[in-house]
């Protein structure tokens, strides 16, 4: 796991389980480094890599918490000691070496991507060891920083227009078909034939070698281990988006497109990335207007989106910067002035109609630099607030385009599903990536959290990692005329089947399904989708349908009892650390 290697090489949380018996171990230490190192390298057998075999390579989530607050008691010693930061980064590549952690190669490149921001927030930071273990790995590992201290931003004082019923279009009313990509993950190292069990967070790649005897290796097209989409697989795409340009209005892209080799990027990867994916739409696309947001994946290193208070090399205005000048050639030049100041945007296509580009990756716990502070990081949410005030006074209709689903941290989180439940009537579709799963999450009234008053669509991924059959996706909205809803009326889902398309002479994307066809849906409204859930939780062969396309036929496990109970809870989860919005669900079982 990406997060574990991240944290696990750069020593990167802080300290022991409140309360524990292993306080006393993990704060021990001997006086020369190596007895440190030692230290430290038996305690990772002892506690985790005897676990992590039992469990086949995977952690659980207990173990990513205790060897989480192992190495994080490495790294708030060192800082504490104010030790050179050479030796720190020294020691922890050789506790992660020696420990096997992860691979050498990954444990000597990890420490130095990640050493500038994982130092600096621990020196910054007002946190105590366990609170940040706690904001990373959420409070099932330890008490998050002040679990109670809840911000919160102004909303207009505005009252709330009375809800209207939707009505669906007249007959023969126009319609608009926009497309959505996400999750791209370009490997520009991918080499079919390689090893796809590389030991490594992520394989199929020209250095990993060949594979070990009896195993196949990375496929043509790409492959459903630990692998991110080959350029070949995103020229087949764009080709294929080519032939039914004529089918696309206009796109979004919501969010990360290099690899997940998160511990060997460079700034200059990113931006060169960028430009290289605006070429493909350049290429493919012309004349289609594109509207981006930002995701985790599309700064260096990875997660890394410092709030303005954090200067100099530190900073990510360089990022914004290559985001301002390769999103604005479809943007209006007002635009710059949001997108460096916190990489998020509003613009209007047509006359009624805005979309809105938030940067989620202010509310994502990867993203360590929120620990010094992370309260309404640009005043972003206040702009959206303000924004969509802006839009309901004019009486326009949005689309909100964001990198995660909102059940990220807490404060921000709750801000947000506050704003989306008192604009309800104003947001007419909201647009994630991220999880590389094809779900989506409905939102309530926070007045008594049973009404639904909004939907946000998770659109899948083109990267196969991990599991997934790579996807794109079409909307039909309601279209551009005079006093139109601009609702979402339905999708169209086109999936790259990597089983037929490896095996096979040519390849193809095929279309996979339409929910209101597939699923018996009367309509695409957030009570249509609500509905959905309950359905699914009384149907078992409805959410075994829903489950097969969550990863568009890669992950064919079977889901059921504990393990679907969570997914419609996931699904009902717009705002997280929230137990009300599931206990229906879980009284019943």
């Amino acid at each position: 796991m990406l997060l574990f290697a991240k944290m696990s090489c750069m020593c990167a949380v802080l300290v022991a389980i409140q309360g524990s018996d292993r306080n006393v171990e993990l704060f021990e230490q001997s006086d020369s480094d190596a007895d440190f190192i030692q230290q430290k390298v038996e305690l990772a057998k002892k506690h985790l890599l005897r676990e992590e075999t039992r469990h086949g390579g995977e952690l659980s989530a207990n173990e990513k918490c205790w060897a989480c607050k192992l190495l994080a008691t490495t790294l708030y010693t060192l800082v504490v000691q104010k030790r050179p930061e050479n030796d720190i980064v020294e020691i922890c590549t050789a506790i992660c070496i020696k420990g096997r952690i992860q691979d050498e190669r990954v444990c000597r490149y990890i420490t130095r991507e990640y050493k500038d921001m994982a130092i600096t927030v621990v020196q910054q930071a007002v946190l105590s060891p366990d609170q940040i273990c706690g904001t990373i790995l959420g409070p099932s590992c330890a008490t998050p920083y002040n679990p109670l201290d809840m911000w919160n931003i102004t909303l207009p004082n505005t009252p709330k227009p009375p809800v209207k019923p939707p009505q669906p279009p007249a007959p023969g009313s126009p319609k608009v078909r926009f497309l959505q990509l996400t999750d791209i993950h370009i490997d520009m190292m991918y080499q079919p034939g390689r090893s796809a069990n590389c030991n490594e967070p992520l394989c199929c790649r020209s250095n990993d070698g060949k594979p070990g005897e009896g195993e196949a290796g990375a496929g043509r097209w790409g492959d459903y281990r630990s692998c991110d989409a080959p350029l070949s697989l995103v020229d087949n795409l764009f080709q294929d988006l080519a032939t039914k340009a004529d089918q696309i209005d206009f796109v979004i892209f919501t969010g990360d497109i290099t690899a997940h080799d998160v511990w060997n990027q460079s700034r200059s990867d990113q931006v060169s990335a960028l430009e290289r994916l605006v070429s493909y739409f350049d290429k493919y696309l012309p004349r289609k207007q594109v509207y981006f947001c930002a995701g985790n994946h599309d700064s260096a290193p990875c997660d890394s989106f410092p709030p303005s208070f954090i200067t100099g090399n530190n900073s990510v205005a360089w990022m914004y910067s290559a985001m301002a000048d390769n999103w604005g050639r479809w943007l209006p030049q007002d635009t710059r002035e949001t997108i460096m100041r916190g990489g998020f945007y509003t613009m209007s296509p047509f006359h009624g109609f805005r979309i809105i580009s938030v940067n989620d990756i202010f509310c994502y716990s990867g993203n360590w630099w929120l620990m010094i502070n992370n309260t309404d990081p640009a005043g972003q949410l206040q702009w959206l607030a303000e924004t969509l005030q802006s839009a309901e006074d004019a009486g326009e209709k949005v689309f909100i385009l964001t990198h995660t689903p909102t059940d990220c941290m807490k404060s921000w989180s709750w801000n947000y599903y506050n704003i989306v439940s008192r604009y309800e009537s104003t947001i007419v579709g909201q647009f994630n990536g991220h999880t590389h799963t094809d779900e989506f999450r409905v939102y309530y009234d926070v007045a008594n959290l049973t009404r639904p008053v909004n939907v946000a669509y998770v659109g899948g991924s083109v990267t196969p990692y991990s599991n997934n059959n790579p996807n794109y996706r079409i909307y039909t909205m309601d279209g551009f005329y005079a006093n139109s809803s601009f609702a979402i009326l339905d999708y169209e889902d086109y999936v790259f089947d990597l089983r037929k398309n490896n095996n096979g002479s040519s390849a193809s994307w095929d279309l996979e399904y339409s929910p209101l066809t597939e699923y018996g849906m009367k309509g695409s409204y957030p009570s249509d989708w609500n509905n959905l859930i309950y359905r699914m939780k009384d149907d078992d062969d409805l959410f075994n349908k829903f489950n097969t396309h969550k990863s568009r036929g890669g992950d064919l496990t079977p889901c059921t009892r504990g393990c679907k109970t969570d997914m419609l809870c996931h699904l009902k989860s717009g705002r997280s650390d929230d137990p009300e919005l599931c206990r229906d669900l879980w009284e019943e079982e």
